[in-house]
């Protein structure tokens, strides 16, 4: 198969996200990349006979499904349709696919966080950093009630200071679940308001850096949440606990230390709680039963499975995915797990042009830091190489790579690269210890060493040579890669592309959007003004002096994240040493390639100019 046939094979390969479940556990929505041309939810009717997917969107844009509506008669979508993050809700209903119905304005003047609907479906709730009796947009997040009838807005809490928060509503449609972050970068606190607004109260907050993510149980009385600080001492590893809002008392049901917890969720099927953890980059889940308090811990296998929710026959419902597997949303019996006995719902493989053999799958590969650090990635070996490496450097920092199909990994491959995806220090996958230790030294510093560690380990095992190595990335991946091309000899980093990364900290801090500025401030220790040094010093604009290697630059014109001032200021810096470099900007992308037309144009450019330079 030549290049550009597996660059088409590869970009219709179908990828399964966010998925819902509705409250009898008969129907899932979900948003599918590449069946249409970008995202767009679709539904099934787990109960019908032959389960097939039915696509509720189909627009040039991104399409998330947020929620069933109480009466499983319609999904909220939310559709990002300028890629400027300024979303849009629609209601869809099952009858009438493909018809949104709009409930909120057009690219409003404002981020719009996520969406929960009342039982009586005439009140939709939602964050929004907007005081619409000002028509002002704010730096916090306000909750809101938006009366679907008559339009009313009426703010239910107001938070005085910025960060990433949406309100999560409780089964019986009486109360609304929020995070605030008053006092530390790094902290955060559990806030309670009910539907009307009459009470808005903290309920969980442990200390002034404590981090806790909380989650309705399905009674709607209790809530499960998982912190770092216990007895007002702080933890490396998350205990989780039940708190009783009636009581206001606190049960402890989970306290391992060595446990590696990232996250909680809630099915609405049954009573259960369901705990994710990570070892090595792969899901580790333990079913919580609230009502007995049983535990159940589903096997390591092959690939990974990403529980979801009991289905309404008692089965169970998830993704499962490798880097030879599509996402494929499949059901199973638990005892099904161990022998991988799934029955596929979305039938993955009929959509795909390619077979697992035309994938190149991920290779476990270890190294250690400059401080001893054990470090873990992976690799993927072309079936023809060509001696040239790309390290493909994940963005977060906090998050991880999964052996999982990425797109643009696998074409590289099929280009004859190979590809190197470390995990560094402060990913998520590998433990509460290590996603904190790049908040040691702060971003631009031990995470970028554990990356050239990397890449000298596999020069040293003679996996590439030399000169031969060039660095991409999104967004953190982007900066790593700004961080590597100025600061790396060309031996060990020859080119970059970074893709909508930071450049300059200071100008990065004072363009984002307004929830994103705590994550910097945690990240480096302060503000710009707090600490103007460390700014400087962690900047790859004040040191494009000293490129030597090969640049191109690609970014999203529309991006509200790592704005395109970015780009701006490194480029004015660029012309003043006179640095060459090319330049890649997508007009109709925001942060990240996204749109499959673009992504294709974005791996040939990245490939092409990787094959030239090295």
């Amino acid at each position: 198969m030549n290049k550009d046939d597996y660059l088409d094979n590869l970009l219709s390969v179908p990828r399964l996200f966010r998925l819902i479940v509705s409250k009898k556990g008969d129907m899932v929505a979900f948003s599918w990349k590449n069946i249409h041309p970008n995202v767009d939810v679709f539904y099934i009717d787990l109960s019908a006979p032959k389960p097939t997917p039915i696509a509720l969107t189909k627009t040039a844009e991104t399409t998330i499904a947020l929620d069933f509506f109480p009466k499983s008669k319609a999904v909220l979508v939310s559709e990002d349709k300028s890629r400027n993050e300024r979303h849009r809700l629609f209601k869809v209903n099952l009858a009438d696919p493909l018809t949104m119905y709009p409930l909120t304005e057009e690219n409003p003047p404002y981020f719009i966080r996520y969406g929960d609907i009342h039982p009586s479906e005439n009140w939709l709730f939602y964050g929004a950093n907007y005081d619409f009796s000002q028509k002002k947009e704010l730096e916090p997040t306000w909750i809101y009630a938006h009366n679907l009838e008559t339009e009313e807005r009426i703010p239910l809490a107001q938070p005085t200071k910025p960060a990433w928060t949406y309100p999560t509503l409780n089964n019986p449609g009486t109360h609304l679940l929020y995070s605030r972050k008053e006092y530390h970068p790094k902290g955060n606190q559990i806030w309670l308001v009910d539907c009307e607004g009459k009470d808005d109260h903290e309920i969980l907050n442990f200390a002034p850096q404590a981090r806790i993510t909380a989650t309705w149980l399905p009674d709607g009385k209790t809530i499960a949440f998982m912190t770092d600080y216990k007895d007002n001492k702080k933890q490396t590893y998350y205990s989780v606990g039940i708190y009783t809002v009636a009581s206001g008392e606190i049960e402890w049901i989970y306290d391992d230390p060595t446990s590696s917890i990232e996250d909680l969720s809630s099915p609405k099927i049954g009573n259960y709680l369901l705990i994710h953890e990570a070892e090595k980059a792969k899901i580790k889940t333990t079913i919580f039963n609230v009502s007995t308090r049983e535990k159940t811990v589903l096997p390591r296998i092959k690939g990974n499975l990403h529980l979801i929710s009991p289905a309404f026959d008692g089965e169970w419902l998830g993704i499962y995915y490798s880097s030879t597997q599509p996402s494929d949303l499949v059901k199973f019996p638990l005892e099904a797990v161990p022998a991988l006995e799934f029955k596929t719902i979305t039938d993955v493989w009929s959509k795909a042009k390619l077979t697992p053999e035309d994938f190149t799958p991920a290779e476990d590969f270890e190294w250690k830091g400059k401080d001893g650090l054990p470090l873990h990635g992976w690799l993927y070996k072309p079936k023809h190489p060509t001696g040239k490496c790309i390290v493909y450097i994940h963005g977060g920092p906090t998050a991880h790579i999964e052996d999982e199909i990425i797109a643009q990994v696998q074409y590289y491959a099929h280009r004859g690269f190979l590809v190197f995806a470390p995990n560094y220090r402060g990913s998520t996958g590998y433990g509460y210890e290590f996603e904190d230790a790049i908040r040691v030294h702060g971003w631009g510093s031990d995470e970028q060493d554990d990356i050239f560690e990397g890449i000298k380990a596999l020069i040293d095992q003679k996996l590439v040579s030399k000169g031969k190595v060039g660095v991409t990335g999104t967004s953190y991946g982007g900066y790593s890669s700004w961080f590597a091309i100025t600061k790396a000899p060309t031996d060990l980093v020859a080119a970059a592309v970074p893709i909508c990364g930071m450049t300059d900290l200071v100008v990065d801090y004072e363009t984002t959007r307004p929830d994103l500025r705590p994550y910097s401030e945690q990240m480096l220790g302060g503000t710009p003004e707090e600490v103007p040094e460390r700014y400087f010093e962690r900047s790859p604009i004040n040191f494009v002096q000293n490129i030597r290697g090969a640049l191109l630059i690609v970014q999203g014109a529309q991006d509200p994240n790592v704005t395109p001032k970015n780009v701006d200021a490194v480029r004015k810096r660029l012309d003043e040493y006179s640095i060459d470099y090319e330049l890649l900007i997508f007009e109709n992308e925001g942060h990240g390639i996204i749109k499959t037309e673009n992504q294709k144009v974005l791996y040939q450019r990245i490939a092409d100019f990787f094959e030239k330079v090295l």
